[in-house]
């Protein structure tokens, strides 16, 4: 069942390197759900189109990294907030920075902005809450009570309550109007990180490192119920546009939540690991995630996702029978009053003060703000999403189509395969439609390397001979896949049979067929050693072939399972593994560092330890093996930590690899 949520349900759209460092941040605009923003150690804010590979735009100005982002809901505005507690705010359809606001003393742990009047709240680790008012680039008020950092803020949907969420392990309710506390909600026993109010009803929810999620009545300031079934802490939440039920974010799942009673009404296997934000539109779920310099795009249908009414995947407390949430038209509990002109009103007031306010910045903040920049990477799609101000709304539009679900999982590593089991060519042609559907952009629509607009990570434009090859890439370096297809000179032409069409792909690219060939019986070699023979025989016969290719081939499918790892083992692979660190294939270099990694958590304790004790009496055979292997090892190790030392000031995806070895590798010096 679960690999068939996996593969019907819920899929990976689109994998991009979103920064030169790590990223630090990132959210989704919650109006179109197609908007990103990232924050990088690089102290750049970057916007993206969700399933689009270019940068469209990047700000700068702060000069310590991004700590937290928030668009606002007509998707215009962007705050930052970095390290050094400076928040910045800008106008996204003038391409320019708005306001410059300096009061925190720390680090900015959490932003948002009011639904309709111009103001900002932040939440810093100095444990302070502020309300700025952007036309007046001033602090309009500061809330404190909270003893730690605050982690996560959020205005009520009428705009007059603040609820906060801090490390202190409380949720605080505050009175925007009165300037002061309205009730602290307790209960929690670990950080809380997020909060989220239910966007009809007075209902909070609220999730947190103790790993349970709270519903708090905001009418008689008490807990409605606690789910705390679950393995791994909350990421985020988001309650469904029609307040039916709560969507929650976990390191490898959806859940979905009712609150009277407490129950889980569905779960949707998600392998997204960090996921930091998530949003609704066309009826998907789109959830985004970080790792190191990457941010990857989910999609959940939540058209084949149970969100009430039939009996959930586990009951809470009770054994009583469920019954289906109150409807939404008899609520137990009071609706927010909103304001009877909705948005739109405020929206165009805030953005005839900021247009005036823009035109004549204060001389204070003149100089910090001309350093702040907004740089347009990709002039297409800017002009397509922010440039038509009064033309367009960036809401999701009712002809928009819904990102595509691939019809079948694709495997990450297609030769590994080979290993365990041989591919058939109808298999191998499914894999590569599937791989075109998760491909950022269709095949007909690449644009030319040459001709695209700078990317604003410091990700090289492809050339025809890199310094590093990488992993994951959309074509193939310095070809072009017309190329392997015959020219097509009359389109009536009778189909051709499978033995002509093949004679016709591998004219001019006879190299390429040998070498293909060639990988291919190595890896059949090695399986043979494998099916009869112990794994140290495998790899042994895998290092005398002296492809590197084979060897990472082999490395990536015992990497999989450690207790296959063998002192012997360690010997045979470690001179591979130097060879491996040193090579310009991004893919090679990532299976040296997982190899490296293991052997370190796994053998260099024992290796140590042994060859600091003191030498034993009499003959010992298998001491004396075991003493042989360990010097051995450490003689290699040495060899290799000059190696990950001085790759170990790298920056992005790779640098962060060498820096976690070369803390590992700290005891050999």
């Amino acid at each position: 069942m679960a690999g068939a949520l996996t593969t019907k349900t819920a899929w990976k759209l689109q994998e991009i390197t979103a920064h030169s460092s790590n990223v630090s941040s990132l959210v989704l605009g919650k109006s179109s759900g197609r908007l990103l923003a990232t924050g990088g150690d690089d102290c750049r804010v970057n916007i993206w189109s969700v399933n689009k590979p270019n940068c469209i735009m990047s700000l700068t100005g702060h000069t310590t990294p991004i700590e937290s982002l928030q668009i606002n809901m007509n998707e215009e505005l962007i705050v930052a907030g970095s390290q050094s507690g400076s928040i910045r705010v800008w106008d996204l359809e003038a391409a320019k920075i708005l306001r410059t606001l300096l009061g925190h003393k720390a680090n900015i742990c959490s932003l948002d902005f009011h639904p309709f009047g111009s103001f900002v709240a932040s939440g810093s680790l100095d444990t302070n809450i502020k309300l700025w008012d952007v036309r007046r680039k001033g602090c309009v008020f500061r809330y404190k009570g909270h003893t730690e950092a605050v982690r996560r803020l959020r205005f009520s949907p009428d705009g007059k309550w603040l609820a906060s969420a801090a490390d202190d392990h409380t949720v605080k309710l505050w009175d925007l109007a009165a300037g002061k506390i309205m009730f602290e909600f307790t209960g929690h026993t670990g950080p809380v990180n997020i909060v989220e109010f239910h966007p009809n009803e007075y209902l909070l929810a609220s999730g947190s490192s103790d790993r349970t999620v709270r519903f708090w009545d905001l009418e008689k300031f008490q807990v409605v119920s606690c789910i705390e079934e679950e393995a791994t802490p909350v990421r985020c939440v988001l309650f469904n546009p029609d307040g039916c039920c709560l969507y929650s974010g976990f390191q490898d799942s959806l859940r979905v939540y009712g609150w009277e009673p407490e129950r889980c009404f569905d779960v949707v296997l998600v392998n997204w690991g960090k996921v930091a934000d998530l949003s609704i539109c066309n009826n998907q779920l789109i959830g985004v995630s970080f790792a190191q310099s990457t941010v990857s795009s989910f999609v959940v249908d939540l058209s084949r996702v149970t969100k009430s009414g039939s009996i959930g995947h586990g009951l809470i407390r009770d054994d009583e029978p469920l019954v289906p949430p109150t409807p939404m038209g008899s609520s137990l509990r009071r609706i927010y009053d909103r304001p009877s002109t909705s948005c739109s009103k405020p929206q165009s007031r805030v953005k005839h003060n900021s247009e005036s306010e823009r035109r004549s910045p204060s001389s204070e903040d003149d100089r910090d703000e001309k350093e702040s920049k907004a740089e347009i990477q990709n002039p297409e799609d800017y002009k397509e999403i922010f440039q038509p101000k009064n033309a367009i709304c960036r809401t999701s539009p009712r002809n928009n189509e819904p990102f595509p679900a691939p019809p079948e999982d694709v495997s990450a590593f297609p030769l590994l395969s080979t290993l365990v089991e041989p591919v058939t060519a109808k298999e191998a042609v499914k894999s590569s439609q599937a791989a075109d559907v998760q491909t950022p952009l269709p095949k007909q629509e690449l644009p030319d390397p040459v001709q695209r607009p700078p990317i604003a990570s410091s990700t090289p434009l492809t050339r025809t001979e890199p310094s590093v090859i990488p992993a994951a890439r959309n074509e193939p370096i310095g070809l072009k896949a017309s190329d392997f297809l015959p020219a097509v000179k009359n389109q009536n032409q009778t189909e051709l049979v499978d033995e002509e069409a093949m004679s016709q792909i591998r004219k001019g690219h006879e190299t390429m067929c040998v070498v293909l060939t060639s990988r291919h019986k190595n890896l059949d070699t090695v399986r043979a050693v494998w099916s009869t023979s112990d794994i140290k025989n495998s790899v042994d016969s895998a290092v005398a072939i002296n492809d590197l290719s084979v060897v990472v081939d082999l490395l990536n499918i015992v990497n999989q399972k450690a207790s296959l790892w063998k002192l012997d083992l360690c010997t045979i692979v470690l001179p591979q593994i130097e060879k491996l660190l040193q090579s310009k294939y991004e893919s090679y270099v990532q299976t040296g560092c997982a190899s490296l990694k293991l052997i370190l958590q796994r053998f260099l304790p024992l290796i140590t330890d042994i060859l600091a004790a003191p030498p034993s009496v009499g003959v010992d055979i298998t001491r004396e093996e075991r003493l042989h292997k360990c010097k051995l090892c450490y003689k290699q190790l040495k060899n290799i930590s000059n190696i990950v030392k001085n790759k170990s000031g790298l920056s992005g995806r790779h640098g962060s690899a060498f820096r976690e070895l070369h803390l590992l590798m700290a005891v050999l010096e």
